[in-house]
C-alpha cells in the first residue's frame, strides 16, 4: 500500500512538473496596455466578412483591450500578396503586436503548402526584424474535420510566435458561429476576439 501511495505521489509530481515546464515554454509578452497598438493582418476573416461593420474581430478586440487595433484585413488575399504588403504596413503603423491570420485563401484555391509555409515564415521574419511579437492563428485544412495545418505550429515554435492552433477550426465547426462555410458571423468574430484577448492576458500583454 505504501509503495502504491509513493508511486501515486510520484505520478502527480511528474504531471505537475510537466505542466510547469509547458507553462514556462509558452512565449511571454511585454505589457502593452491601453496605450498600445495592435495590427490585425489577414484576409476576409480579419476584415470581417459575414458580419456588419464594427462587428469584425479587430473591433471587438479593441473594446476588450481598450487599445487601438488596426484592421488590415483584405478579402480574398492570398499569402503571397500579404507578404508583399506587410513590410510597409509594419513600418507605417509601428504596432506593439502583430496578429497574423493568413493562408485560408491559399488552401481554398489549392495553392502549394510549401509556398504557403515560406510566405508565412517570411512574414514572421519581417515582424521579428522589427522586434514585433506575433500572435499566429492556424488555418484549417480543407477537410471535413477542419484540422489545423501543421505548418503553423512548426513555424510558431521555430520563431517564438504565440500560436492559436485550434481556435479557427473549433469556431468554423459550429454552424451557430458561421455566416457561411468559411466565414464567421457576429457571434463567431466576438468569440474569436475573446480567445485572442484571453491569450494576450495570459502572456502578460494586458
Amino acid at each position: 500500500m505504501k509503495a502504491d501511495f509513493r508511486y501515486g505521489l510520484r505520478g502527480v509530481a511528474i504531471a505537475l512538473l510537466s505542466l510547469l515546464l509547458l507553462a514556462c515554454s509558452e512565449p511571454k509578452l511585454a505589457y502593452i496596455g491601453s496605450n498600445g497598438k495592435l495590427l490585425a493582418f489577414g484576409d476576409s476573416l480579419t476584415q470581417g466578412v459575414g458580419a456588419k461593420a464594427g462587428q469584425d474581430y479587430p473591433s471587438r478586440l479593441a473594446e476588450l483591450c481598450r487599445c487601438e487595433v488596426i484592421n488590415a484585413g483584405i478579402s480574398g488575399e492570398q499569402s503571397a500578396a500579404g507578404l508583399e504588403r506587410l513590410p510597409a504596413l509594419l513600418d507605417e503603423t509601428k504596432p506593439d503586436l502583430l496578429i497574423l491570420l493568413e493562408g485560408g485563401n491559399d488552401i481554398l484555391r489549392g495553392r502549394s503548402q510549401v509556398q504557403l509555409a515560406q510566405n508565412i515564415e517570411a512574414m514572421l521574419l519581417e515582424a521579428k526584424a522589427r522586434q514585433i511579437p506575433v500572435v499566429l492563428l492556424a488555418v484549417p485544412q480543407k477537410s471535413l474535420l477542419l484540422s489545423p495545418l501543421p505548418l503553423y505550429a512548426e513555424l510558431a515554435d521555430k520563431h517564438g510566435a504565440i500560436l492559436l492552433e485550434q481556435t479557427l477550426s473549433e469556431l468554423l465547426r459550429s454552424n451557430e458561429l458561421k455566416s457561411d462555410t468559411v466565414h464567421l458571423n457576429q457571434q463567431g468574430y466576438s468569440r474569436l476576439a475573446q480567445v485572442i484577448f484571453t491569450r494576450l492576458q495570459e502572456a502578460g500583454a494586458f
